[in-house]
């Protein structure tokens, strides 16, 4: 009997959050998220399981989904476990053609094939690409010291939305090409918010392994603007890791994306917890 009660009572609890989202699934009905996926985001099998039932959720209630992805632990491994030694300049990996291989090897395969799998499990139609495909994404070198890592330089969105049109989900490895056909390895935000931008996408989520961004007594900022983030990166307190996600954030603002969320992507359901509840996750930040 008291385990009926209890079941019930979550049956209820269950009931009363669904209506509570309603105003939340019509507000984004069609809007376009783009969600980064950060390698150690990416987390155990457990962990990819709920991330694509919740992307296949977003879809079915009217969202159209873009993953872009990361992949640098399962890189370095690679790189290990093949004994390739890589250079370094100011702190960045200097891609090689010995390098690229790996990396576009790793993304394009290993990792890719990975989220596509898992979210086709859960009912989704999600097809895995790359930048190089249907030009996607085209390139210029970063700096030609670090050999063959790139910046978008233009983004055609065209292939993403045919894929809307036919309730596929794109996953995307942040790969590019160059002008003369060579293949690029780009930062994965950095392709999410050249993505977000060129789609003028709703959100974009950038999943990491923190809370969101901290202020100077350790506390998370729920919400942000663009001149508060300037300055708390001038006060030093914005520092480290979060400093490109922030770049990144405020690049995909000025592009035409209504609104940059950074959030702990290892919490349950936090991408469903960002755009369905009062709750909301991580910082949100917006002109």
């Amino acid at each position: 009997m008291r385990q009926q009660t209890a079941m019930k009572s979550d049956w209820i609890a269950t009931a009363r959050t669904l209506s509570q989202a309603l105003p939340y699934l019509q507000r984004y009905d069609d809007a376009i998220v783009v969600i980064k996926l950060g390698g150690h985001a990416m987390g155990s099998d457990e962990a990819m399981e709920s991330f694509a039932r919740d992307v296949v959720l977003m879809q079915q209630v009217g969202v159209n989904p873009v993953i872009v992805h990361g992949g640098g632990p399962m890189i370095n491994q690679m790189l290990d476990k093949l004994e390739i030694t890589s250079e370094f300049v100011n702190g960045k990996r200097v891609t090689d053609e010995a390098t690229i291989e790996v990396v576009e090897m790793v993304l394009s395969g290993r990792v890719n094939k990975r989220i596509v799998q898992a979210i086709n499990a859960q009912g989704g139609r999600a097809v895995g690409l790359s930048g190089k495909d249907a030009n996607l994404i085209t390139c210029d070198p970063v700096d030609p010291a670090l050999g063959l890592v790139g910046a978008p330089n233009d983004i055609d969105p065209s292939v993403l939305q045919s894929m809307f049109r036919d309730d596929m989900i794109p996953v995307i490895a942040p790969l590019g090409a160059g002008r003369a056909g060579e293949t690029f390895n780009i930062n994965g935000d950095t392709v999410a918010g050249a993505v977000a931008a060129a789609l003028k996408a709703d959100r974009l989520l950038l999943l990491t392994d923190v809370d969101g961004v901290k202020d100077a007594e350790g506390n998370v900022v729920t919400e942000m603007t663009p001149l508060q983030i300037e300055a708390m990166t001038k006060d030093g307190i914005i520092a480290g890791g979060m400093i490109p996600k922030t770049e990144t954030a405020l690049e995909a603002i000025r592009g035409g994306v209504r609104a940059v969320v950074i959030l702990d992507g290892r919490a349950p359901n936090a991408c469903l917890l960002e755009l369905f509840t009062d709750h909301g996750a991580g910082s949100l930040i917006r002109a």
